[in-house]
């Protein structure tokens, strides 16, 4: 019995790390896509902060919807300034961990 609570001890460590580590994967990506030039986490800024963005969005099956807009862009969601596209910034997956890192928010 010992054994398997100590192993359900080291299981959850080790998903709580793995969760850890893919918020700051998608935090590290957001800089590599150049994202915090136009947005911070807690203020809007040039864009909208992205706690607002998940805050907007949450419980909404908009992942593929987010990822787009990011790509190619967009105006009038937020304000009267044009998100510029962003297509090859990023990976596919990049953009979709940025996404998930954005909506964990």
């Amino acid at each position: 019995m010992r054994n398997q609570s100590l192993f359900k001890l080291i299981l959850l460590a080790a998903l709580g790390f793995t969760a850890q580590s893919a918020l700051a994967d998608g935090a590290a990506l957001a800089e590599k896509g150049s994202c915090l030039m136009c947005h911070t986490i807690e203020k809007r800024n040039v864009g909208p902060a992205f706690k607002d963005i998940a805050a907007a969005y949450k419980g909404q099956d908009v992942e593929e919807k987010l990822i787009n807009k990011i790509k190619k862009g967009g105006r009038g969601s937020w304000g009267i300034l044009p998100m510029p596209a962003n297509e090859g910034k990023l990976t596919d997956d990049e953009f979709r961990e940025v996404v998930r890192w954005i909506r964990s928010l």
